[in-house]
């Protein structure tokens, strides 16, 4: 196991991650406060704007709709090819001295409002205009304050860098034409299910980790070399029993700890602070990587670990530890040199999953007093950073630093991420490495009680906790729905589906008294020698 301060940097690095759940913004953007009517009355709707230059298919755009004029279809193979004509005067505020006629006229934003250069382009006889906004984004084309719309052609509004190249391509004299559509997104999309299995699954496996590494000793020889290492002394268990039981202090500390974090990371955002936690999350990753190889290997091979070699600063490794650090080391600087590329997240999520499983490993809740110290901060950490904070800086600070704006376009790094495959609008499905961690801390906690206890799985907790987890995930991403695709404070649900769970079940049971004060004295089991694993309170 690691040292005791790698094991405080890598708990630290976990527990100050975000805790937070998002997926992609919904196809529909939202509402605005221009007036509405019978003939203005559209949701906002995303539109993807297919193009050909002289019959060769670019890159798909995004834009807009506009809140007045034609709905655009859902389908594509509903949608008519049309081809683009540059109006003229390019403002589209007056009588076009171009050929609108059954084309879709392409022109700026500015000068006068969005419903007359629709009736201009309407009046011309284009099919549909497209606007041209002055900046890499996206507005929300409203309506008039006075009078009524006549407006029964499609509307739609595209970035400037998009509409530029449409412009500067009809200028040089090509060909271009374009397919105006607006597909629906999924109520559910499936690649949400791969997420909830990896925290849900991130959890259990670390619940049944030191099963799963179990050295198998059945022959003779693992006997004998047991035996041996029994004898040797404790400092080598006290090394790798090594764990950190947090206390009252220390989880309210940690709680106060991850609201500095986030403060820091939403006034100083900048792409070296992103890269100095891009660098931190790698050793993480590492580390942790390291600890799961390692175990995997050595419970079926355990003469493998006995080979060494010395080395300067880190004394005597073994062959087998150093060949697989070198593979960590390769993998993590791999995932780094390929973050932006679409397929990064595999590499990412592995690495985040052995972190999360080897914290969870070394960092334990001694009983559920300090449990209800460190979700209940967790909970008002999550709601007050999420929904609270604007009230304060006018921002929720947690969106504002998951979307990473001034980040110079790298990602955060703490967090677990899938793509939305079965959304034609792309996106990911993201949950924070704090949103596994607080209620696992707790998970964990109840399946070294039941262990100890000896209660089968129906008539202890863990069980339970566990379908309470997996419950709480599914009612953070119901209100990922309901809330158009917004970020939602994980925290939220999942405390009072792990804790509240277990204080309801303590309560029946009649062993509330006995989960809050559980581990304040030392019972020792049976072969126990008096030697207890070393343990560092936090």
């Amino acid at each position: 196991m690691a040292s005791s301060g790698l094991i405080r940097l890598l708990l630290l690095l976990s527990l100050t991650g975000l805790s937070f759940a998002a997926g992609t913004k919904d196809y529909v953007l939202g509402e605005d406060s221009t007036p509405t009517s019978p003939s203005c009355n559209n949701p906002y709707l995303m539109v993807k704007v297919k193009n050909w230059v002289n019959g060769d298919e670019g890159k798909t755009a995004e834009g807009v709709g506009a809140k007045f004029g034609a709905l655009l279809p859902s389908e594509v193979e509903k949608a008519i090819r049309l081809p683009v004509v540059v109006s003229n005067p390019y403002n589209g505020c007056s009588k076009s001295s171009s050929q609108l006629s059954g084309a879709i006229a392409l022109s700026t934003r500015g000068d006068c409002d969005f419903s007359i250069k629709a009736q201009v382009a309407q009046a011309g006889g284009a099919k549909a205009l497209v606007v041209i906004n002055n900046e890499e984004d996206l507005a929300m084309m409203g309506c008039p304050e006075n009078g009524t719309l006549d407006v029964s052609i499609f509307v739609a509004m595209i970035q400037k860098s998009d509409g530029e190249n449409l412009k500067k391509s009809v200028e040089d004299g090509n060909k271009v034409e374009l397919l105006l559509y607006s597909p629906k997104r999924p109520v559910v999309d499936y690649s949400v299910a791969f997420l909830w299995l990896m925290a849900v699954g991130t959890i259990i496996v670390a619940s049944y980790w030191s099963k799963i590494t179990v050295v198998e000793q059945n022959d003779e020889p693992y006997k004998e070399l047991a035996e041996k290492e029994a004898n040797a002394g404790t400092a080598k268990d006290d090394s790798e029993d090594e764990v950190m039981d947090l206390s009252v202090a220390g989880a309210v500390c940690f709680v106060i700890t991850a609201s500095t974090f986030l403060l820091l990371l939403y006034f100083f955002m900048s792409t070296w602070f992103v890269w100095v936690l891009i660098v931190l999350f790698c050793i993480g990753g590492i580390q942790g990587m390291h600890n799961c190889i390692s175990s995997l290997i050595l419970r079926k091979w355990k003469s493998g670990g006995r080979k060494g070699i010395n080395l300067p600063i880190f004394e005597e490794v073994s062959f087998l530890s150093l060949v697989v650090l070198l593979v960590c080391v390769a993998f993590a600087i791999f995932w780094c040199v390929t973050r932006r590329e679409s397929y990064s997240w595999i590499g990412q999520d592995v690495l985040g999953i052995c972190l999360m499983i080897t914290v969870l490993q070394v960092a334990r809740l001694p009983n559920i007093k300090v449990a209800t110290v460190l979700l209940c901060c967790a909970f008002l950490y999550d709601i007050f950073w999420v929904f609270l904070s604007p009230l304060i800086f006018k921002d929720s600070v947690m969106i504002a630093v998951a979307r990473a704006d001034n980040s110079g376009g790298e990602a955060l790094p703490m967090l677990l991420r899938i793509p939305r495959f079965f959304d034609p609008w792309g996106g990911q499905n993201m949950i924070g490495f704090g949103d596994i961690l607080f209620p696992g801390l707790l998970i964990l906690f109840t399946f070294r009680f039941d262990k100890d206890n000896k209660k089968c799985l129906i008539n202890g907790y863990f069980l339970w906790l566990v379908i309470g987890y997996g419950m709480g995930l599914c009612f953070t991403y119901l209100g990922l729905y309901l809330m158009n695709g917004n970020g939602q404070p994980a925290l939220l649900y999942l405390v009072p589906c792990t804790l509240g769970v277990t204080v309801i079940l303590g309560l029946i049971r009649g062993e509330l008294k006995q989960l809050w004060s559980y581990g304040t004295e030392l019972f020792p089991t049976a072969g126990d020698s008096g030697q207890a694993n070393r343990s560092v309170r936090v």
